[in-house]
């Protein structure tokens, strides 16, 4: 499978409506990436108005970081919601292992619907495998040479597509096994990133029925956003380094980032 960046442009046509139920350390920096790559973002967070959003929206993206009861049951319904209308959804379990009310909770989300997507860093995904996670915070475990095998037994498990990031990006679907590598490890010292990348997962699910092909297509973007952000302002610091970000994200062409390299493991 090769990324489709023609995307960028179906994107940037049709403005879909992804609907975001975000954590608050990353939301606007998510609905300002939406918005960069040409996609309509709307935050709603409240339980009660989730079927009226989802019957509005093209995609959802459930973040489940900064959580707390309602949060959750936005999620559920949210994801529901999703499945009655046959509506892609991605599932960003943030931070699942950092405690047994979270771990169950997602699990419970999981029993209630499938997502089209899991993104997942290799700490989360050691997590919902039920192994020990290593994971402190958010932060992905530094797990290089077995980060693929997770993705893979992952995606077994639980039935779906799971996209595991890290310094090399793995998509699986349980199947088969896709490593999307470049990238900038200046990625590392800005918070959301990940948060971020499951937004362009949703992004490209709205208009990309092929949800392997939307999350490979997702990864190798934002690994050519990094790569831009870092040559236009890495020595600068973080800040600038996440502007840069965004700025990339707005202005990459399809043939900016043909370089990423995407290998069928």
């Amino acid at each position: 499978m090769t990324p489709d960046f023609s995307l960028l442009k179906t994107v940037r046509r049709t403005r879909p409506l992804v609907h975001c139920v975000s954590n608050f350390v990353s939301a606007n920096d998510c609905a300002n990436l939406a918005l960069a790559v040409g996609a309509s973002p709307i935050m709603a967070c409240a339980p009660q108005e989730m079927e009226a959003i989802a019957a509005a929206s093209d995609a959802a993206v459930l973040n489940t970081g900064t959580p707390e009861e309602n949060k959750f049951r936005a999620c559920l319904l949210r994801g529901q919601a999703a499945g009655r209308l046959g509506q892609p959804v991605v599932l960003d379990p943030v931070g699942v292992g950092a405690s047994p009310w979270r771990l169950a909770w997602a699990e419970r989300l999981l029993e209630q619907f499938t997502p089209a997507l899991l993104r997942v860093n290799s700490g989360e995904a050691r997590a919902l495998l039920r192994l020990d996670s290593r994971a402190q915070g958010v932060d992905a475990a530094p797990d290089p040479d077995r980060r693929g095998t997770l993705a893979l037994r992952l995606a077994r498990e639980l039935g779906t597509a799971v996209l595991l990031s890290g310094p090399e990006d793995f998509v699986s679907d349980g199947t088969a096994l896709w490593r999307i590598s470049g990238g900038s490890p200046l990625m590392t010292g800005v918070t959301g990133t990940g948060c971020m990348l499951s937004v362009l997962c949703g992004v490209f699910a709205a208009v990309e029925p092929d949800i392997l092909t939307a999350a490979v297509t997702a990864a190798a973007f934002w690994k050519a956003c990094a790569a831009q952000a870092e040559g236009r302002a890495g020595k600068l610091g973080p800040g600038s380094f996440r502007t840069a970000l965004l700025d990339a994200a707005g202005s990459l062409t399809a043939a900016d980032c043909a370089g990423i390299p995407v290998t069928q493991l």
